[in-house]
């Protein structure tokens, strides 16, 4: 097993003040969890401005959790969108890649809704049933984060991530052109 540490910076997934005290850094995931079939865990490494030290948040997200905020976001409409400029034999590779990617952006956002709520500095898990319903809010509410931090670690150019105004109307996220400026 490989340990890949990816920071999150430039993509913040919440600009309030409680989530602004924290750095968080992916460390591993999402990987499969022993005896709890169908759930991943997402591990980040979470520091506090004011704590000498950081802590380990696994964060657990159920496989048809996954698939119901992917359907809400409309992801594989603008997954396909994004791979448009991609060679066709290279598309398996991407969408392999790309729904790990984004296991770990929802993830991130199921963290950062804890933060909202506060955290202890103790090592944790965030099991697999909480935040269910705010989480399919939050992410449909964070699907241009989910794109931003699935285009950006694919390598996809800027210009062809962003998700069409169809998608994001159809996903809620676009009530009017006016929302595209």
């Amino acid at each position: 097993m490989s340990i890949v540490m990816v920071q999150w910076a430039a993509m913040p997934t919440d600009l309030s003040s409680e989530s602004s005290q924290f750095r968080v850094t992916l460390f591993v995931g999402p990987q499969p969890v022993e005896g709890k079939p169908f759930i991943h865990s997402t591990v980040f490494n979470v520091k506090k401005r004011s704590w000498k030290g950081g802590i380990q948040v696994a964060v657990e997200l159920d496989q048809g959790q996954a698939e119901a905020i992917s359907s809400a976001t409309r992801f594989p409409q603008w997954l396909s969108e994004a791979l448009a400029g991609v060679p066709t034999e290279d598309h398996p590779s991407y969408r392999d890649r790309a729904q790990e990617l984004f296991v770990q952006a929802v993830s991130r956002c199921k963290l950062d809704l804890l933060l909202q709520t506060g955290i202890s500095q103790e090592n944790q898990c965030l099991a697999a049933d909480t935040f269910v319903s705010d989480l399919i809010d939050s992410a449909t509410r964070k699907q241009a984060f989910i794109a931003s931090y699935v285009a950006s670690e694919l390598d996809l150019l800027p210009n062809d991530t962003a998700p069409s105004p169809e998608v994001m109307r159809e996903a809620g996220g676009l009530h009017s052109q006016s929302n595209l400026l």
